[in-house]
C-alpha cells in the first residue's frame, strides 16, 4: 500500500459516494435558498443569517473536495482471507487483563467510527491487528498503560 493510498471496505465506498452525491446535489441546492434568503434581508455586514450560510457553505465546499481527494486516493477490498486481520476483517478480541471480549471492524480512516466499533487501520489498535492469526496478542500503548489483547476470531463478514 502506497502512503498516498486510500483501502476502502466495498460499504465505506458506497457510503463516501453517498455523502459526495448528497452535498453536490441536495445540499448545494439548500444552502444556496438559504443564502438568497438572508441577502434578501439586506445589509450583508451584520446580516448574521447571511454570514451563517457563508460560513456552512465553506465548510461543506470543503468536505466536496476532501471526498473528491479521498476517492481519487481509493482502492476497494475485493476480498478478504479470514485467515489475518486485513481491511474489511470483523476481528474479535479478549481484553487479557480485563478478561473483557470487544470485536471491532478493521476499516479505513475515512471510515472509523469508534462508537460502531470501526477502527482505522492507521490507529494503534488497528496497526498491530493487521496480518496476525488467531491466537496472536498484541499490545497497544494507551494513556493508562500498556493493553493486550488476543486475537479470538477473525471473519470476513
Amino acid at each position: 500500500m502506497s502512503k498516498d493510498e486510500l483501502i476502502l471496505t466495498p460499504e465505506g465506498l458506497a457510503e463516501l459516494k453517498a455523502e459526495l452525491e448528497d452535498l453536490k446535489t441536495v445540499k448545494r441546492k439548500e444552502l444556496a435558498e438559504r443564502l438568497k434568503v438572508a441577502i434578501s434581508y439586506g445589509d450583508l455586514k451584520e446580516n448574521s443569517e447571511y454570514h451563517s450560510a457563508k460560513d456552512d457553505q465553506a465548510f461543506m465546499e470543503t468536505r466536496i473536495l476532501q471526498l473528491e481527494k479521498t476517492l481519487t486516493k481509493a482502492r476497494v477490498v475485493k476480498s478478504i482471507d479470514a485467515s489475518v486481520v486485513s481491511v474489511g476483517s470483523y476481528v474479535k478480541l479478549d481484553d487479557i487483563e480485563f478478561k473483557e471480549t470487544v470485536e471491532y471492524r478493521i476499516v479505513s480512516p475515512a471510515e472509523a467510527d469508534a462508537h460502531n466499533n470501526k477502527i482505522s487501520y492507521e490507529s494503534p489498535l488497528g496497526k498491530e491487528l493487521i496480518g496476525k492469526a488467531v491466537g496472536d496478542v498484541v499490545s497497544v500503548t494507551a494513556p493508562m498503560g500498556v493493553i493486550k489483547y488476543e486475537v479470538l476470531d477473525i471473519r470476513a463478514k
